[in-house]
Parts: structure tokens; sequence; C-alpha cells
């Protein structure tokens, strides 16, 4: 018998790999690395002292925009189609008479622009549940408006299935008929059974910093039952979404006190020919990517090995959800302004 022994393993101090199921890959996690002194890349911290209104703020009501439009004098969202769109409704087929490795098809589809509010230093966690609610009412709205002519609809609107998705499609897929149960329906109720990596929830929403999360603060928003698209949601359900979006951003800004930059996209079941087949397979859910790794200057890139081999991160998704977890639910501009006569909204 060997008389040394191997030491027990530690997911805080031993580096291992973990499956993403909905990508059908694998990420490396390296929480031991954060005992390491940073001196890589940091960045300016974000400006705070944004005007209300910027006249040459091309999204501000009002403000003439680059092709010489001029927005209205909106007071709440405001949707237009995108000045510089990166797909047209109009563009011609470069045929299908390709050799295996020069291949092309066609990209059809409209890209549009959508401010959440009419103050250019307001963002989601300072406005109101029911402002919220009513950028999940035009999400939803949009998804109706261009579903039907359109393969994929995440405000940009696509005649062809993303990348991103179809790898989703695959993977719910193949995942409901092995094992007869939506992928992200068992893990919801899994992740909210064990609540190790629950950041926020509430009686339709859970928040988890997912077990195989690459983004050092990456969340899964996941609703409680199963639902297909957006506009399938209750009534009670979009509101109940607008409080649980507003905790969770709060959240965000509130871990260093800056407004938190993410990435954020809803995954739901696909539209245009997809909405005559079965997509049981498919739970609506919301990726958020925020690149914040140890401060509001030092950011987490895609770079070397990550770009090249495999996607890694430092900290464990455990402890990721621990310290978002453990934030107040009052977001820090609204603490500091209290004792200033409060903040006007």
């Amino acid at each position: 018998m060997d008389s040394i022994s191997k030491p027990m393993f530690d997911p805080k101090e031993h580096q291992h790999l973990r499956y993403n199921p909905l990508r059908d890959s694998w990420v490396l996690v390296s929480a031991h690395r954060m005992k390491r002194p940073w001196k890589g890349q940091v960045e300016n911290p974000p400006e705070d002292n944004i005007p209300r209104h910027d006249p040459n703020n091309p999204l501000c009501p009002g403000s003439v925009r680059a092709n010489g439009e001029v927005n209205p004098d909106y007071e709440s969202t405001f949707m237009f189609e995108n000045d510089f769109p990166a797909l047209q409704p109009d563009a011609p087929d470069p045929g299908s008479d390709h050799h295996p490795l020069f291949q092309s098809k066609a990209a059809r589809g409209i890209c549009k622009v959508m401010c959440f509010h009419p103050w250019s230093d307001i963002t989601l966690p300072l406005m109101k549940p029911a402002e919220i609610r009513r950028v999940i009412d035009r999400w939803a709205d949009l998804i109706v408006e261009l579903g039907d002519a359109h393969t994929w609809v995440q405000v940009w609107a696509s005649n062809f299935l993303p990348n991103e998705p179809a790898l989703a499609e695959r993977c719910q897929r193949d995942f409901m008929q092995k094992h007869g149960e939506p992928m992200l329906v068992q893990y919801a109720r899994m992740e909210a059974q064990a609540q190790e990596r629950v950041v926020v929830e509430n009686e339709h929403w859970l928040v988890v910093v997912p077990y195989w999360a690459t983004w050092p603060f990456q969340t899964l928003l996941l609703p409680r039952r199963h639902v297909l698209r957006l506009p399938d949601l209750t009534a009670q359900e979009r509101d109940s979404l607008a409080a649980i979006m507003k905790r969770l951003l709060t959240k965000y800004d509130n871990l260093f006190e800056v407004s938190f930059p993410y990435s954020m996209g809803w995954h739901g079941a696909p539209t245009g020919s997809y909405l005559k087949e079965d997509m049981s397979h498919w739970q609506l859910h919301a990726h958020y990517y925020p690149p914040l790794l140890r401060s509001a200057t030092i950011r987490k890139f895609m770079v070397g090995y990550e770009m090249l081999a495999n996607e890694q991160r430092d900290l464990t998704p455990e402890q990721a959800a621990e310290q978002l977890r453990k934030l107040r639910e009052e977001h820090y501009k609204v603490e500091k302004t209290e004792g200033e006569g409060g903040m006007e909204n």
C-alpha cells in the first residue's frame, strides 16, 4: 500500500473540468489561480457622472441619428430599425453551387435597436418594476411580430438559426430523447433543491451561476415551469420576471459599486418553420455574461489557451454565487443619494 496518501479533491483548490450540456463542451475550473497577484490589464473605471439627457447621444429622445432620422420624444421603451444593420431583408442569394470548403448561403433579416428608458443615466436596476415590465412586454411583442417570418428573433431577427441557439437546439433535443424530460426543467429543479449556486429566486423564476459557467459572474435565468418562448409567459410571470431582473442586476452593480457591464440574451424555442414542430425539448432561459473578474477595473478576456484550446475560469461557480447572494438588494446609488434628498425616478 502506498504510504503517501493522495490529497482529497477540493474544487476550490484543485483544477478540474466541468461539462456544459447546453453546448456539449467542457470548461476548465482553476480556482487556485485567484491567489495570484494581478499584473494583467487594468481598465479605466466607467464614467459615473452621466447626464440625464445628452443631445450628442443618438439614442436620446429628440436626438438626430447618423442617417438624419430624428428620435421621437419617447417616454418609455423605444425601438427602431438599426441605421446600419448587419442583416437586411432583401440581400441577394449567393447561390448553392459551392465547393465543400467554400460554402455560403443566404442571410436575411432585420436588426432592431431598443432603448429601455429615455434617461441616459438610468439602467435596468435603477428602473421601476413597471418600467422593466414594459421592456419585457416589448421583447415578447417583437417575437410575435417577427417570429412567423424569421427562424430566430433576438432583437436581430434572421432567416437562419445562429450557431449558439443551433447548438442549444441539438443538445436539448438529444437530452430529451435520452432522459424524457427537458434538460433545463430538470436542471432548474435540481438547482432549486441544492441551493448551492442560487443567487436569487421567487415564485416563478430562479437565477443561478450555472455549474458550467465560463465568465466569472455568469448567471442563468430560468422559469420554474416549462415555457417555450417569452410570449408564452403569463402576466404574473412577467411581473415576477421584472422583479427578479431588478434584484439580480442590483446585486451585479453592488458587487464592485459600478454600473456592471454584461451581455444578456434570451434563448427560447426557434420560430419560423419551427412554430409548426414539436419543440417541447426547449426551455426558455436567459444568459448573462459579465466580464468583470476582481474589481471594476479588472476584466476577464478570452485569450490564448481559451481561444485555441479550452474555456477556463478562475473562481468556482459556487464561490461566485455566494458572493452575489450575500450582496444587499438596495442599489448602492440609491443608498448614497438617500441623504441628499433621494433619487428622482
